[in-house]
């Protein structure tokens, strides 16, 4: 009865004219976006980042189905993985000459990496590699092992020990880890890239807001996990992916106060959406090789009620007082260490009890950059949170403030997550952020 009656509305409000698709491009130009983006970050961010870290050959290995998660953003958009073992050979010549890019593969790598092996013309794989890398005599070869980010430890223990074993000796010293390279590479975001950004977090923002909405809730009847499972099918529907399930919650005054890490553990917990509930949603989407993470909060009226209590608005305001100063703190060469310290002094200083924790958004949804704080480690995250800020990067801005509700005798937590980008000097929201809490029914009834 409850699928039924939801699916009901559903079909009323579509008919209506109520809800309407978001813009989303079919595969085929999916496909040449995709393409034409990398082709760009090729030619544009990749020499001045190779140039930066000093690396002037930088080699990415991978076997099929194992590949490096660096490999997979350099693969065309009609690879969906390696093939056999692909190996990726980047030359900076040096003097301002363009980068050369070679596939020491069976196949061209797109447009962009042109074979440079044949095996009955040119003899076993890494040998050949081995005469390539030779012949180019580079000074720093770039590999990507890193103890401190999964992104840039791409390369496996077998591959190292092949690559190393045909390598000439001369050449052993002069092999360094790419870490910084291939950070620099995942995080730097171009402008073509946050043209289309912005309408990926828009697609993002709607969907959301569809499932906090009395097109998908019935207090009293519908759970978080219909809601949940809702999301999932409607990210399908529209020819979407994500790269975690999504979570929603409630925060009632019947509750007892939980911890993060209590909180953590129970978010996943199926529960009746009641009036009165303030309901939480974290949620993301893939498209055109670029994620979103988003957490906003929805209220469910109560009857006779036509907006949210006070106390629940104040704190949503102090959520969004805490996002400002984090974002006030965000400077070219700062440390994610450095922002979280000096954000939450600032913040507690105004009253506010903060947490802090985050995190680079683009190609990955956890992305490698500079991490800023962790739920669990507010004193600072060992190496990655030493990493500095870089201009032209992405971060999903991921906080909670915690407020006092008196009239619930206990203290809620606003947990707020909203992409934005940081240009070098400024710091602005791709598509804005929540300033209000969603109301359930989204348009109150006339009192």
């Amino acid at each position: 009865m409850k699928k039924i009656l939801l699916s009901a509305l559903s079909a009323m409000l579509i008919c209506s004219g109520a809800l309407a698709d978001p813009l989303i491009l079919p595969m085929r130009e999916r496909a040449a976006v995709i393409d034409r983006l990398l082709s760009t970050r090729v030619q544009t961010v990749l020499p001045e980042l190779m140039r930066r870290t000093g690396i002037d050959m930088w080699v990415i290995i991978s076997r099929e189905y194992n590949e490096d998660p660096v490999l997979r953003t350099f693969l065309p958009s009609t690879w969906q993985s390696a093939r056999r073992t692909t190996i990726l050979v980047i030359t900076d010549p040096g003097n301002g000459d363009p980068l050369e890019t070679l596939a020491v593969a069976r196949y061209d790598v797109g447009e962009t990496f042109k074979a440079a092996w044949d095996k009955e013309r040119d003899g076993e794989q890494w040998s050949h590699l081995a005469r390539l890398i030779e012949e180019r005599d580079p000074q720093r070869i770039g590999l990507n092992f890193s103890e401190t980010y999964a992104l840039a430890d791409g390369i496996s223990e077998t591959e190292f020990r092949l690559f190393h074993e045909a390598l000439p000796e001369r050449l052993h010293d002069r092999v360094v880890s790419a870490e910084n390279l291939a950070v620099g590479w995942l995080e730097t975001r171009t402008p073509d890239e946050m043209a289309i950004y912005q309408q990926i977090v828009r697609i993002a923002h709607e969907i959301l807001a569809e499932g906090l909405s009395d097109v998908v809730i019935q207090p009293g009847v519908t759970t978080t996990s219909d809601v949940q499972w809702w999301y999932r099918d409607r990210i399908r529907e529209l020819k979407l992916t994500t790269w975690f399930h999504p979570s929603v919650s409630i925060a009632r005054a019947d509750q007892p106060e939980t911890d993060m890490s209590e909180w953590a553990l129970k978010r996943y917990d199926e529960e009746v959406i009641l009036p009165g509930d303030l309901l939480h949603v974290d949620f993301g989407i893939t498209y055109l090789r670029l994620n979103t993470d988003t957490q906003q909060h929805a209220y469910v009226l109560k009857p006779g009620e036509a907006d949210a209590p006070e106390e629940l608005r104040a704190a949503l305001a102090a959520g969004n007082r805490l996002q400002d100063i984090l974002t006030g703190n965000f400077k070219t060469g700062r440390t994610g260490n450095e922002i979280l310290a000096l954000s939450l002094a600032q913040a507690k200083k105004e009253g506010i009890t903060p947490s802090i924790y985050t995190h680079p958004i683009g190609y990955h949804g956890h992305a490698a950059g500079s991490t800023i704080g962790m739920w669990d480690q507010q004193g600072g995250v060992p190496g990655d949170g030493d990493y500095p800020m870089n201009p032209d990067t992405a971060y999903s801005i991921e906080l909670y403030a915690e407020s006092e509700i008196a009239s619930w005798g206990k203290a809620v937590r606003i947990q707020l997550e909203e992409d934005a980008f940081f240009d070098g000097e400024k710091t602005w929201y791709i598509d804005g952020r929540q300033r209000k809490l969603h109301l359930i029914p989204r348009v109150p009834p006339v009192q």
